[in-house]
């Protein structure tokens, strides 16, 4: 991960899902974030969301594999570029409690909330809902004899993992996801990371 003032790329391996996953890159320019309307929470709420994305986030450029290759960890490159899983109960978030918002590791568009986390038993970051469902991309995913919907980020197309129709009501999804594919910004982070508009999820 390489950092600098106007400029920095961030990267890293994070996993989750329940097989292959691919995942991008990350390019910041200033920092990319998303901010999106959030289905946890009442209309007043959402109304402090901005449903529409930041300008910034057009800056948004994939960088070459090399530049991954650079950034990324060996572990990071295999999940997020060639679609390996990492391995369950091993990995960065799959035990995380703490209050926070999950973003794509690559672009930094807003995907999961802790809100919405729960334990899955498979030793991988499981949620039932995404906390901004524009940008979330779902797609079917054939591979190794299976059939399954692969889950990806709609502006990075970064692999996040696969959702299943097997979690807890009232939805019964899992988004079974990557946290190779994932940044966490925890509660206190999330003003200084960009994020202050989600402070809000968390107000008590």
């Amino acid at each position: 991960m390489a950092g600098g003032e106007h400029f920095r790329m961030q990267f890293r391996f994070f996993h989750a899902g329940s097989l292959p996953f691919c995942v991008p890159f990350v390019f910041f320019v200033d920092r990319i974030f998303v901010i999106a309307c959030n289905t946890n929470v009442d209309k007043s709420v959402d109304a402090e969301l901005s449903c529409s994305m930041p300008d910034k986030l057009a800056l948004f450029t994939k960088p070459e594999p090399d530049e991954l290759k650079a950034a990324l960890t060996e572990e990071q490159f295999r999940v997020t570029q060639a679609c390996g899983t990492e391995p369950p109960f091993e990995n960065a978030y799959w035990n995380n409690h703490s209050p926070g918002i999950y973003v794509d590791v690559v672009s930094g568009e807003v995907l999961f909330s802790s809100l919405d986390k729960f334990d899955s038993g498979s030793g991988w970051p499981s949620f039932t809902r995404p906390l901004a469902p524009e940008n979330i991309r779902e797609r079917r995913d054939l591979s190794h004899f299976m059939l399954r919907t692969e889950v990806r980020s709609a502006h990075a197309g970064s692999h996040l993992g696969h959702v299943f129709d097997d979690g807890p009501p009232p939805l019964r999804r899992r988004y079974c996801i990557n946290s190779a594919s994932l940044r966490f910004i925890p509660q206190e982070a999330l003003q200084a990371e960009g994020y202050g508009a989600y402070l809000v999820l968390f107000e008590t």
